[in-house]
């Protein structure tokens, strides 16, 4: 993000590509000078599209979907746990951390919608994704996240 801001070009390539081409041209060593010729090498021979970076909002965005998966999957380890409980005691405690859980998936939705609110452009997105049978908030938010080109590319 710092160098999208000082306004340099950002280009993501794959490092298991970069180093086959490496290999393939015979560096083995492993030098950062060797490492960033190989680099700018690979660059020049592919030509990879230049792609800038997410912006604050849209880096937001995907921590706060990227948070709600992780305590969706949180709920649903709990509730696997809960059906093989035996003790009352472990049982108890299982379903006052469920509550606690999805206290916290209400108020992570709630998040999210305020972030969507913020864009104009993500509510229409989040508006028109949802339009279509199937896709529900959690997934069209999950697509405005973490593919946030929707919408914009010419092809």
């Amino acid at each position: 993000a710092g160098l999208s801001l000082a306004g340099l070009a950002v280009i993501v390539v794959n490092p298991a590509q970069v180093r086959a081409y490496a290999n393939a041209l015979g560096k083995r060593a492993k030098t950062d000078a060797i490492d960033a010729a190989v680099i700018a090498a690979y660059v020049l021979a592919t030509k990879p599209e230049l792609r800038p970076l997410r912006d604050a909002q849209t880096q937001a965005l995907s921590a706060l979907v990227a948070r709600r998966r992780q305590i969706v999957q949180m709920i649903v380890a709990e509730e696997n746990r809960a059906k093989m409980a035996l003790a009352k005691e472990a049982q108890k405690s299982i379903k006052r951390l469920l509550i606690a859980l999805r206290r916290e998936l209400e108020s992570l939705d709630k998040d999210l919608d305020d972030h969507i609110r913020t864009s104009p452009v993500w509510r229409v997105r989040e508006t028109l994704l949802t339009s279509v049978p199937g896709v529900g908030p959690a997934t069209a938010r999950t697509l405005l996240a973490e593919m946030p080109e929707l919408g914009s590319l010419d092809r």
